[in-house]
Parts: structure tokens; C-alpha cells; sequence
């Protein structure tokens, strides 16, 4: 069930920062609210998350797939650009998150 929570916190990350840019620095009160709550609920999910999860899975996942899916919402739905340099520092996030998850203390 952690991974459930898991993932169900990073969706309300990625929520919250995508309402957190349409918010334009808070003027939008509906997108600046949209922002606090996805935010409040994901920890809370993040939170219930760690009852069954290492903390160092659990935190490199979340950070890691939140910026993968981030920059992916940047790009697709708000056509920002990525440079080359950045591409290659969101592979070696992966690389990393795939690293902490197959290989991590546990394992």
C-alpha cells in the first residue's frame, strides 16, 4: 500500500506545481488554492507512504519522477524548451531513482 500512496503523491505534486504556474505567482486565487491543497493531500500521501517505505526510496522517487514529470508537463502542455544539458541531468535522475529502488539497502 505505500507505493499506492506513493504514487498517488506524486500525481498531487505534479498537480500542485502545475496549479502553482498557472497560479502566476498566486494572483489566481482558484490556481493558488488548487496549488496548497495537491500540496497539503500529496504530504499527507507522502507521509503514509513511509509507514511501509524507506525513507531513501521513498524521497529519491518522489523527487526524481516529480521532475521527470514536471519537466514532461513543461514541455508538452506549456511548450518550454529543455537544452541538451538538462535532458542529460533528467536521465541521470532516473538513473539514479532506478539505482535507489533495485539496489537500495533492502535489496
Amino acid at each position: 500500500m505505500g507505493y499506492v500512496y506513493l504514487g498517488l503523491a506524486i500525481v498531487l505534486e505534479l498537480c500542485g506545481t502545475t496549479c502553482m504556474k498557472l497560479s502566476h505567482g498566486f494572483e489566481h486565487i482558484g490556481y493558488a488554492a488548487g496549488t496548497l491543497i495537491c500540496y497539503g493531500v500529496c504530504f499527507y500521501c507522502l507521509a503514509l507512504s513511509l509507514k511501509t517505505v524507506d525513507l531513501n526510496v521513498v524521497y529519491a522517487t518522489w523527487g526524481g519522477l516529480g521532475i521527470v514529470l514536471a519537466a514532461a508537463v513543461s514541455y508538452f502542455y506549456f511548450h518550454e524548451s529543455i537544452s541538451t544539458p538538462g535532458l542529460i541531468g533528467i536521465i541521470l535522475i532516473v538513473i539514479g531513482v532506478v539505482l535507489c529502488n533495485f539496489f537500495g539497502a533492502n535489496h
